[in-house]
């Protein structure tokens, strides 16, 4: 009465469908899927940003709380070594190589002993490395009229209107907040 081999014939089909796809999502090399597709990815920052300009305020013979001013709280303390602060920063951003600095403060009886950097950038050079490229944003946008823009601007409205255009205050009376 009824056939069944055109269904497991569409059946077949689906489950061969299904594993290809499974397998083309193994072929995911780099940041490219199938070789064409780019998938969008999160920007990702971790950690303690530290600038050159903070380190450079950082001196020995500061104490710890001092230190925490200035360098913010370390990402890593350890109960083994109560006397190193790791203040660790990583940013990873589609596109760009991953950054990772890591920046350590010894102390000896509460007071800083040295202080382990790389070469740190400047607050402008690590703004600039995190901003969006120009091309992703467009043009930037004017922030100030010129002379010639202010002189075709309308004068101001004088008179009624200008009272009109004052807030009022409220308009409804409302309870006191308190029983008096």
């Amino acid at each position: 009465m009824f056939r069944t081999v055109p269904s497991r014939r569409i059946a077949a089909a689906a489950i061969t469908a299904l594993a290809l796809l499974g397998a083309g999502c193994n072929s995911i090399q780099g940041d490219r899927l199938f070789g064409a597709i780019t998938p969008y990815r999160v920007d990702v920052m971790q950690g303690n940003v530290i600038t050159r300009e903070m380190a450079a305020s950082v001196k020995p013979g500061m104490s710890r709380e001092q230190v925490r001013d200035v360098l913010g709280s370390p990402l890593l303390t350890s109960a083994f070594h109560t006397d190193r602060w790791d203040y660790v920063f990583t940013m990873r951003r589609q596109g760009i190589e991953p950054q990772w600095r890591s920046v350590v403060a010894f102390f000896k009886s509460d007071v800083l002993e040295r202080l382990e950097a790389p070469e740190l950038p400047s607050e402008k050079e690590f703004v600039g490395s995190i901003r969006p490229s120009r091309a992703t944003l467009g043009a930037e946008p004017v922030l100030a009229l010129t002379d010639e823009q202010r002189k075709a601007l309308p004068p101001p409205l004088k008179g009624e209107n200008t009272a009109a255009a004052q807030p009022q205050g409220a308009r409804r009376p409302y309870p006191p907040l308190e029983p008096q």
